[in-house]
């Protein structure tokens, strides 16, 4: 069986982003179209679907590095503030973005809070399972010799 640890971060990611828009439990807040994903971004995302990547995103998280909670997400996500003439200092990502998702992901059923932070549950680890592992079966049917994720 393949697993999320087989197939390259950016391939599943975009393919479970796909899969999660067709689940009514997920949808992008109404702030979302115009909010940035930290203080250290100038611009909210131009993508249009930024929300549903993002969630694939800490999903494939917490799956990896399980359990996790919020303020370790906001480090994952954050990155240099520029501050002019100033050296740039690191801040964190938006703890409400990651806040909704996990809340969101809770609701569909793919994660459960513990007293250690949110963990995988059975249900989510099938579904990014079964997602790594159609794209296995895709790469094979393509290109033989792509095979190998």
């Amino acid at each position: 069986m393949t697993t999320v640890y087989d197939i390259p971060a950016e391939m599943l990611i975009r393919q479970v982003a796909e899969e999660l828009k067709k689940n009514p439990q997920i949808q992008p807040p109404d702030w979302a179209a115009f909010a940035k994903t930290g203080v250290h971004r100038e611009m909210p995302p131009e993508n249009e679907d930024w929300w549903y990547v993002r969630a694939a995103a800490i999903f494939r998280r917490i799956y990896t590095d399980g359990p996790v909670g919020i303020q370790r997400m906001r480090s994952a996500y954050g990155g240099k503030r520029d501050r002019g003439s100033a050296p740039n200092q690191f801040r964190r990502g938006s703890g409400s973005i990651v806040r909704k998702v996990f809340q969101q992901l809770e609701a569909a059923g793919y994660v459960s809070h513990t007293t250690e932070g949110r963990v995988v549950t059975p249900a989510g680890r099938s579904f990014l399972d079964n997602v790594a592992n159609s794209l296995k079966a895709q790469a094979a049917e393509t290109a033989p010799g792509l095979a190998r994720y």
